[in-house]
Parts: C-alpha cells; sequence; structure tokens
C-alpha cells in the first residue's frame, strides 16, 4: 500500500519511527549521568531507564517476537516473572553514551528485519491474546511506545534543564 505522498507504507512506518528514536536520543543527549539517571515520577522512570526500556521493547518485538531469537532481556522478578519495571533500571554499569550505543545498535536491526521481511509477514512467536502479529503490527506497536515515552521524556529534560523542542 502507499499512501497519498507516494512513499510505500513499510517505509513510512519506519521513517516515522526513526524520527521517534532520534527525539529519544536528544532528549539524553548532553545530560550528565546523574541527570539522566533521575528518577523523576513516584513509578520510578529516569530519563535514561526510558531509554534502556525502549531499547529492550525493540529487542523483544524485533529479535524475540518476530525473529524468534532468544534474546536476554532485563525484565521479571522472582516474585513476578512478566514484571517489565527491570527494563527501566539503571545500573552501575550504565553509562549515557553506553546505553544510547546500544538503543542506536536496535536501529540496525529494525531496518534489516523491515528490508528483509514483508509488512504482512508474521511472527515467529506467538503474543498472548493476538497470537502470530504482522511486522505492520510490531512497528505500529513500536511507533506507538516510542512516541509515548518520547512525550515523557519531554517532560523529564524540560523539568531538568529548560530544554523543549523536538
Amino acid at each position: 500500500m502507499v499512501d497519498r505522498t507516494g512513499v510505500p507504507e513499510g517505509e513510512l512506518l519506519v521513517g516515522f519511527l526513526d524520527w521517534y528514536r532520534a527525539v529519544v536520543e536528544r532528549k539524553v543527549e548532553g545530560l550528565s549521568l546523574a541527570d539522566a539517571s533521575r528518577v523523576m515520577t513516584p513509578s520510578g522512570l529516569s530519563p535514561l531507564g526510558i531509554v534502556k526500556h525502549l531499547h529492550a521493547v525493540e529487542q523483544n518485538w524485533l529479535e524475540q517476537v518476530f525473529e524468534g531469537r532468544d534474546v536476554e532481556l532485563p525484565v521479571g522478578t522472582e516474585e513476578d516473572p512478566d514484571d517489565a519495571r527491570p527494563s527501566f533500571w539503571v545500573t552501575e554499569r550504565d553509562s549515557v553514551d553506553t546505553v544510547v550505543d546500544e538503543y542506536r545498535a536496535n536501529g540496525e536491526t529494525l531496518h534489516r528485519v523491515a528490508r528483509t521481511h514483508a509488512l504482512e509477514d508474521l511472527s515467529a512467536s506467538e503474543v498472548p491474546w493476538y497470537g502470530h502479529v504482522t511486522l505492520r503490527w510490531v512497528l505500529v506497536h513500536l511507533l506507538e511506545e516510542t512516541a509515548r515515552h518520547a512525550g515523557h521524556l519531554d517532560l523529564m529534560r524540560e523539568q531538568i534543564d529548560g530544554r523543549t523542542g523536538d
């Protein structure tokens, strides 16, 4: 399918996702580790924690669910194996550069998957409540997840140093 601009749907989805991914990177650009890892919500979110979470989300959906690869994800606790909170936790091994570099590397995976699969291709793994999902479904989900957290990062960055904008 092609929209009115003549851009194929897959390119449109990946293009919007690339743009939001760049926004996410810019929101932590230039922050000290202290500011980037500062917990800013009652639920424990920090700017760098959001970038780590988005990295884990992309690995999960693109590599584990869609491609069927075994990926070690920072989720789950002994009490609740499905708990997503650990994907937001910043550890002593993290720096702004390492977390952003890991997130940036996902972009290569995104482009490879989008280039080598059709939007109608089904995931290798089943998703609870949905079964196998299409690449289109995965891209739309990643787009909404990334845009949602980019909004969180907008507010956090403004609180840290007053910086606004994309």
